[in-house]
């Protein structure tokens, strides 16, 4: 299923909203870890803007992927990705190189992601 997924602040783990189905559009679930195929890295450039200068909180950015409740990364042959608003309007590896896209991305502990890249 094609969902996007943000980090939940309130709730310290990631929301996982559906792109299509009878639930598109509608946060299906929460978890701590998963697991995303075919991904895109997604920031919409005018709310992170406005996050920047009123400091307000919104969500604007997450991974857009296929969904399999399967784990099966495998967290060596992946690198760290994060996301800054401050910083830049883009997801970068932790060495500033810009990711847009990845095969694979294994997101746990509420909120660390890691990427095949």
């Amino acid at each position: 299923m094609k969902v996007f997924v943000y980090r939940n602040l309130h709730k310290q783990c990631f929301s996982i909203k559906a792109l299509e189905g009878p639930m598109k559009g509608r946060v299906i679930a929460h978890r701590d870890s998963l697991e995303l195929t075919n991904v895109v890295f997604k920031v919409t450039e005018s709310t992170r803007l406005r996050v920047v200068v009123t400091g307000k909180k919104e969500v604007h950015a997450g991974v857009v992927g296929e969904w399999t409740d399967v784990c099966k990364a495998n967290l060596a042959k992946m690198e760290q990705v994060r996301y800054n608003p401050k910083e830049s309007g883009e997801f970068r590896k932790l060495d500033g190189t810009p990711v847009k896209t990845s095969p694979s991305v294994a997101l746990t502990c509420g909120k660390y992601i890691f990427a095949e890249v």
